[in-house]
């Protein structure tokens, strides 16, 4: 059970709902990372899936080597607001984009050697440098939902060594895997024996190996110094730059969601209804699924009086989850999700007519900024 008295900035202050990113939180995550960096070799990205806040990027460049996208549009959002190296990386790429993903990319992975071959002759035309690479799939993966398994049977996600064609090689820089979610560095060092005996004899053709995402890196549990020593023994062998792109590790922890009880209805159980929905404002709560922490409230049963806390939404599964509170909840009071800086505000969506959370930065000096506020509009310019 986490306490309130962990928090800068005071819930009964702000909006609900809404989103709030702690700049000390996320600097201290930015400088374990950074630390990473200088003592491993290894350059370190920022993947935008996670974690999107642009409102953030010239703190994080300050510390990180640059940003990873996953389309045309993310991409455009690294080089306008975040400088530092663009790397984009698509299971297929559209031809009618492909122009522009040319002039504001340095690092472009391709899915396939189909869509390598398809493109080679318009990267290499083009007048600014760019290196290229190819994701791979080494099968194997230690994810147990497919949901999140990049590697599961049947994934669309790399090239299998199988379907390696050894001259489409001709003219990339580097390979690329992504086998990983919210995980320590012993399963990248399982992973990498698996990606050496597979891929080994491509290795040292290579200049760059970009060991993808899903490093929990900023986790209090985390191996570091293991990592820290795969990334030099890996650089070293093969002669290549690693990089990471790490999407949770760089907000983990480090954002909050903050919703206000509405009201209370009584079916075999005491449910309270907030103005947060798990399907709108945390669909990964749905999704995963997974239990966020609230501060100050514990498990069912845990402490004296236990609600289930659900949506105002028609949706009848878009339930948060049962907590437990140590007083009686009162209409207007305020609880505060923790972790909610990652794959929240990338994911929300308006469903049902739910208004999108503000979204608000917490600075270390305490002030408090209103980065961002939504309204009508924007739940009908969707539509």
């Amino acid at each position: 059970m986490k306490e309130l008295e962990s928090l800068h900035f005071d819930p009964a202050a702000v909006p609900t709902p809404c989103y709030i990113v702690d700049e000390a939180r996320l600097r201290r995550n930015l400088e374990l990372l950074q630390m990473v960096q200088q003592r491993s070799g290894a350059k370190i990205l920022l993947a935008q899936k996670a974690f999107s806040m642009y409102r953030t990027y010239p703190m994080i460049r300050k510390y990180l080597a640059g940003s990873t996208a996953s389309g045309l549009y993310e991409a455009k959002l690294a080089r306008e607001e975040m400088g530092g190296e663009v790397h984009i990386y698509s299971p297929a790429y559209k031809p009618e984009e492909f122009d522009e993903i040319l002039r504001i990319s340095d690092h472009i992975v391709f899915n396939s050697c189909a869509q390598w071959k398809r493109y080679r002759d318009q990267v290499q035309a083009c007048s600014r440098k760019i290196s290229c690479g190819l994701r791979i799939n080494p099968e194997y993966a230690e994810t147990e939902t497919d949901l999140y398994n990049p590697c599961f049977t049947g994934s669309r996600l790399g090239t299998t060594l199988a379907n390696l064609e050894e001259d489409a090689l001709e003219g990339l820089d580097g390979l690329h895997f992504h086998t990983m979610c919210e995980q320590n560095s012993d399963t990248l060092e399982r992973t990498l024996r698996v990606v050496e005996e597979k891929f080994g004899k491509y290795l040292s053709r290579m200049q760059w190996v970009n060991f993808g995402g899903g490093h929990h890196i900023t986790r209090p549990d985390y191996d570091v110094e293991l990592l820290i020593r795969l990334c030099q023994d890996f650089a070293e062998k093969y002669h290549v730059q690693v990089y990471l792109e790490p999407g949770e590790a760089v907000a983990l922890h480090a954002g909050y969601l903050v919703t206000q009880v509405l009201d209370f209805v009584h079916n075999g159980l005491d449910i309270a209804i907030v103005d947060a929905s798990a399907a709108c404002h945390m669909p990964d709560v749905l999704e995963m699924p997974y239990r966020p922490e609230i501060l100050g409230a514990g498990q069912p049963g845990e402490l004296a009086y236990t609600y289930r806390l659900g949506a105002p939404t028609c949706l009848a599964g878009d339930v948060i989850g049962d907590y437990s509170f140590a007083a009686p909840l009162q209409i207007g009071d305020r609880l505060v999700f923790c972790d909610m800086a990652i794959y929240s505000m990338v994911k929300n969506n308006t469903f049902n007519g739910m208004p999108l959370p503000a979204i608000l930065l917490a600075h270390a000096d305490g002030r408090v900024e209103t980065v961002r506020q939504f309204g009508y509009a924007d739940f009908k310019m969707r539509l």
